[in-house]
């Protein structure tokens, strides 16, 4: 058992490093390199389709290391890429994501219990993606970020196109697919009502158009199912879930 955490842990730890340098490498090239304006309209869909993909990996990396599954034998070294992760991707605070994600999981798809689920009344995609949001933005983060903006053209000269097509529009993107993916898809109500304890639904994506899509969060019963399992090992506890069922 021993061994297998050590060798999770080291794979864990790699794989947040390279999303990590993966985000930081591609955001610093896009950002310096000819201004946005100049590309040829493909050019700046890859870059955006790439960044986009890049800062949920972020955030999937930091919602991993909430449940210690990036790092299981280092505690310390875990929490410390979690804290990285969310700082990268929007100056959250990692503290005030661990509670909430963890009040999801004990009031899964409970409305005004489950910080990740409507209301209760607001159920299209719309009203609730904006209830999602309005659970995890506050004002010190928005002032953050503006100072960053600020930071980046005036310290670095880097044209205002760049930083909302590379940096402000692929994170904001992001939000849009965690939330379509990794929320409204696994925990909106079926007719009939939920069939299982954990109130979700698992994709039937294949394990290619999976990880595209959210990076295997959308085995999300799965998930709820093994919480400490990484998001890299969902395809086998999908299997392993579908066998056994």
């Amino acid at each position: 058992m021993a061994r297998t955490q050590r060798r999770d842990s080291f794979l864990g730890i790699t794989i947040a490093l390279a999303i990590v340098l993966a985000w930081s490498g591609h955001l610093l090239f896009a950002l310096t390199g000819n201004d946005a304006l100049t590309l040829h309209p493909a050019q700046i869909l890859v870059h955006l389709l790439v960044q986009t993909f890049l800062f949920t990996g972020l955030f999937i990396t930091a919602h991993d290391a909430m449940h210690g599954a990036v790092c299981r034998h280092y505690r310390g070294l875990n929490a410390a890429i979690g804290i990285a992760a969310v700082q990268l991707y929007a100056l959250f605070s990692y503290e005030k994501l661990w509670h909430k994600h963890w009040e999801h999981h004990r009031h899964v798809a409970t409305p005004n219990a489950d910080p990740d689920y409507h209301d209760g009344e607001h159920k299209g995609f719309f009203a609730w993606y904006r209830h999602f949001l309005m659970n995890y933005i506050a004002w010190k983060q928005l002032v953050g970020m503006a100072l960053v903006f600020n930071i980046m053209q005036h310290g670095f000269h880097i044209s205002v196109a760049n930083i909302l097509l590379f940096w402000v529009v692929p994170a904001l993107a992001s939000t849009v697919q965690l939330f379509y993916f990794g929320t409204y898809l696994p925990h909106r109500e079926p007719e009939g009502g939920y069939t299982n304890r954990h109130r979700s639904l698992s994709s039937s994506f294949g394990t290619l158009l999976s990880f595209f899509t959210c990076y295997h969060f959308g085995y999300h019963i799965e998930h709820h199912e093994f919480p400490a399992v990484p998001w890299w090992k969902l395809p086998a506890a999908h299997r392993s879930y579908k066998q056994q069922g």
